[in-house]
């Protein structure tokens, strides 16, 4: 049963499809008229409107690799599943693992509305999905890659939880780029340019750092912060 909510313009309906209480707080998925959206706390996080900066986060990443044979990607946030799909889409990559803490998520795309925007992608044989948060498989010892691709807030400056700042800190950095093969490449979308965080991860050690935008209807553009770890 969803909940019909008056869009801000009045032109709309506004549904709630599901709304449930996690270990992170409430996660709720939307509909407002032909698109869906996430809201984590009461915090928009992103939809299905448009998603160039979401496939952008991905191709920027395999772009910068070269000729690379078979690399492995880990994206980090599953969203409404544009990257994942993307990097499904394209053969190249060689193994793909995506993280995602909220198992409402998950199931949005497995078995809800959601699994026509990552059209198929999580039945890939290549994809692995892990039920767990970003920071703790950080933490952990694991796998490297040769991409990894952040898409877990709304940029460096602006986290969804507070504890995600870490990610964007010294020892964050460090641990990413330990995740990272030599040479790999490092994506994070954002939907404002950080020059503190470019300069954060200079002082890291990372070379390459540069800014991709993406133009949006209103407002200052996404971007996509690009890094790599030095081969």
């Amino acid at each position: 049963m969803t909940t019909a909510l008056p869009d801000r313009d009045g032109s709309d309906a506004v549904d709630t499809l599901d709304r449930r209480e996690g270990p992170y707080g409430e996660v709720v998925l939307r509909r407002r008229g032909e698109h869906f959206e996430i809201i984590a706390n009461g915090c928009f996080l992103m939809d299905t409107a448009d998603g160039r900066s979401e496939r952008l986060l991905v191709q920027a990443a395999l772009d910068a690799l070269g000729a690379t044979a078979g690399p492995a990607v880990l994206i980090g946030g599953l969203g409404v599943g544009f990257s994942l799909a993307h990097a499904a889409a394209e053969p190249r990559w060689g193994r793909i693992a995506v993280v995602e803490r909220e198992g409402a998520v998950i199931d949005w795309h497995r078995e809800g509305p959601l699994a026509a925007v990552s059209a198929g992608a999580l039945a890939d044989p290549r994809v692995r999905v892990l039920h767990t948060d970003l920071l703790e498989y950080l933490a952990a010892e694991g796998e490297r890659y040769d991409a990894l691709c952040l898409d877990i807030d709304n940029g460096p400056d602006w986290t969804v939880t507070d504890s995600n700042s870490a990610l964007y800190g010294p020892r964050g950095l460090a641990r990413l780029q330990e995740r990272l093969r030599p040479g790999g490449v490092l994506a994070v979308w954002s939907a404002q340019p950080s020059t503190a965080f470019e300069e954060a991860l200079r002082t890291a050690g990372f070379s390459d750092v540069r800014t991709q935008e993406i133009p949006v209807a209103r407002g200052v553009p996404d971007v996509v912060h690009l890094a790599r770890r030095p081969a």
